[in-house]
């Protein structure tokens, strides 16, 4: 540092020689500043030195750090200090049936339309709305775990554990253990956040398939990443104890208990479900690709599949239709997918001209059987339930931070109900063009207005919905990187 000082005061010095002193008398004192803090900075210098070398010679020469000296600095450190980051999400929303646009999407037919799916977007009303607030918590615990710990806060205050989980550092060979309760690492949207999404709400086959939020459920993940040259390649599994609604035992009625409008059950019923398994219930395999292109530009595709050994359904309309009659089904079900991203970054500043292209393939099967039916003779006739859908989406820098998004999103392509004498259901789909538009005021803050028109196959209805969101997002504390 001395010496750079030196260098740096020569070089003024040497300017002022080469301009006379005579041509700018500001000269002369502008040099006479340089030469004075250049006398203080050397004398500043010089008495750090010489207490440096004071201090070396009178220390011991110290002892080195145990193993478990550097585990107790780690811990110490990271006790009482992990990360924490708060994401603000509030909506604008408007649509044309009167407010009741979310309803719809939580009532679409398909396959999971008989227990409700998972759309929470109910709760999302005309006007003003503050979706839920993210807290989370992450630190290093010690060398060997990290751990996340993610809360949601509504509006009203309730508050809900959406993720906690543990992270391995340090087995060998490119393996990675997570546990706990997390999103599973299926597919290429499933395990981002809202504050993630590019758009303001989740995509049609996600909404049915695997509910509004993703698949999350409380197991084991086991990561690889093996080393394949330029090819990167990500292997996973996961066992799952499978409480997610869309694979889980029947929570939502009995078959022993009255109809859900409070009338007994027909006398002649007969069945029932059987007790849950030991768990895990739910396994799934993923696998991600992603070969070396340019530098501006990368690729990544992914196939993945879920797999659970009990899967159970209770069916009561009663509510809407007292005619209607209850029975409960029960199997096994699987699920997979496809998906592929493509993103180019460019030179422009602030994301101007970066695009980015990402599309992804679901199909749901469920192989069931009557267990219970109000009409005994039922009981024991398989039912196979089928659906999928996709969607497409392209992101656009049209300008430094702002963004245009194009969405396009179907599902129940496929979506029937087969019997052992052949087709009993089959619906319509329901397909959704989303225009949406981004301003990101910095990494940490963004507004985006966003339109959508729909065309929702409802109670074998065609139900033509228009929506309107204007979105802010803001961001708090620190924030880890986000992944591809």
């Amino acid at each position: 540092m001395h010496v750079k000082f030196k260098h740096l005061a020569g070089a003024l010095a040497l300017a002022g020689i080469i301009t006379p002193s005579h041509a700018n008398p500001e000269i002369d004192a502008l040099r006479a500043e340089i030469a004075q803090m250049r006398q203080q900075y050397e004398a500043r210098l010089a008495e750090l030195e010489a207490r440096l070398k004071d201090a070396e010679g009178r220390a011991a020469p110290a002892a080195q750090p145990t193993a478990s000296d550097r585990l107790g600095a780690l811990t110490s450190g990271a006790a009482f200090n992990p990360q924490i980051s708060v994401i603000l999400d509030g909506v604008y929303y408007r649509d044309n049936k009167k407010g009741k646009g979310p309803e719809l999407y939580a009532h679409l037919d398909g396959i999971n339309h008989s227990h409700g799916g998972h759309d929470h977007g109910h709760e999302l009303e005309r006007g003003f709305n503050l979706r839920p607030t993210e807290l989370v918590f992450s630190a290093t615990v010690d060398p060997w775990f990290d751990a996340n710990l993610m809360l949601t806060v509504d509006s009203h205050g309730g508050v809900e554990l959406e993720q906690a989980y543990f992270d391995t550092r340090s087995l060998p060979a490119g393996l990675k253990l997570r546990g706990g309760k997390f999103f599973s690492g299926i597919g290429y949207l499933n395990d981002k956040h809202p504050h993630q999404w590019d758009f303001v709400d989740q995509n049609l086959p996600y909404r049915t398939l695997l509910g509004e939020h993703g698949l999350m459920d409380t197991g084991l993940q086991l990561t690889w990443r093996p080393k394949t040259g330029s090819l990167y390649t990500l292997l996973g599994v996961e066992a799952l104890q499978g409480n997610e609604q869309l694979f889980a035992t029947a929570g939502l009625a009995t078959p022993t208990s009255p109809r859900a409008d409070g009338s007994p059950l027909a006398p002649t019923r007969a069945g029932e479900l059987t007790g849950k398994k030991a768990g895990p219930r739910l396994w799934t395999a993923f696998a991600k690709f992603a070969p070396t292109l340019s530098d501006d530009h990368a690729l990544q595709l992914g196939v993945w599949g879920g797999w659970a050994n009990q899967h159970q359904e209770v069916h009561d309309h009663t509510l809407e239709d007292p005619g209607s009659l209850v029975h409960a089904l029960e199997g096994k079900s699987r699920l997979w997918g496809l998906d592929a991203v493509y993103k180019f970054d460019a030179p422009g500043a602030y994301g101007a001209g970066d695009f980015s292209l990402n599309a992804e393939y679901l199909r749901e099967v469920k192989d069931l059987s009557i267990a219970f039916h109000e009409i005994g003779s039922r009981v024991g006739q398989p039912r196979k339930f089928t659906q999928d859908g996709f969607y497409v989406q392209g992101v656009y820098g049209f300008a430094p931070r702002w963004q245009a998004g194009l969405r396009y999103d179907i599902t129940g392509l496929t979506s029937k109900v087969d019997g052992p004498a052949g087709r009993l259901r089959e619906w319509d789909d329901s397909n959704r063009w989303s225009l949406a538009v981004t301003h990101h005021f910095s990494e940490f803050s963004r507004l985006r207005l966003q339109a959508s028109s729909a065309r929702l196959a409802v109670d074998g209805n065609r139900e033509r919905l228009n929506e309107f969101w204007i979105q802010y997002q803001l961001s708090l504390g620190a924030h880890g990187a986000h992944k591809f």
